[in-house]
């Protein structure tokens, strides 16, 4: 995916007509990112319009020497998933979980859960890398289940490429060692 040169991503974010173009260049493996670490159809909706509103709000954040805009992305849909996550595990009731939110049609709620069914197949996966230390989880997830290369992964988690590959490479050992998983499965999407 070709990179809008960083002194237009600023302006991309600002003109409705670019911003569209990133939008749709970027919108499938974001909201399948975020599709793989979420079941509800609506969470996934919404998380992926976060990540992008994000993404507008910080576009002068992002700098080219440090990655992709790709992998920059890919770091705000991160935090923006970790964020939801810490506010879901301090939420003890889920009452007034549908205030708020804008009613998905049939064919959203339909397509959104097709796109969770489709991620199914990696959770068996995604369970044996939860397993794994902080540090070594992030890049596996990153690399082996996102499809990032492991620069982009670096440059998305903010460490050297060098501790990336280090930490891929232990989250392999461990990931082919652990039983029910398949060493095929773990390497398919590594770099």
């Amino acid at each position: 995916m070709t990179d809008v040169p960083p002194e237009d991503l600023r302006q991309t974010m600002r003109d409705p007509e670019a911003f569209e173009v990133f939008y749709r260049r970027h919108v499938e493996r974001v909201s399948r990112f975020v599709a793989r670490r979420m079941t509800d159809p609506h969470t996934v909706d919404d998380l992926t319009t976060e990540v992008f509103l994000a993404a507008v709000d910080a576009a002068n954040t992002y700098r080219p020497d440090r990655g992709s805009q790709e992998a920059w992305l890919f770091g705000i849909a991160r935090n923006v998933v970790a964020s939801e996550l810490r506010r879901a595990a301090r939420e003890l009731h889920k009452n007034g979980r549908a205030a708020g939110r804008r009613s998905l049609d049939d064919d959203d709620i339909a397509r959104l859960e097709e796109r969770i069914d489709a991620e199914r197949a990696t959770r068996p996966l995604l369970a044996a890398i939860a397993r794994l230390p902080k540090g070594l989880r992030a890049v596996a997830e990153l690399v082996d289940v996102d499809g990032l290369s492991v620069t982009d992964a670096a440059t998305a988690l903010r460490i050297r490429v060098a501790t990336a590959r280090v930490r891929l490479h232990r989250a392999h050992r461990r990931l082919v060692n652990e039983p029910g998983t398949c060493p095929e499965t773990i390497l398919e999407g590594s770099s």
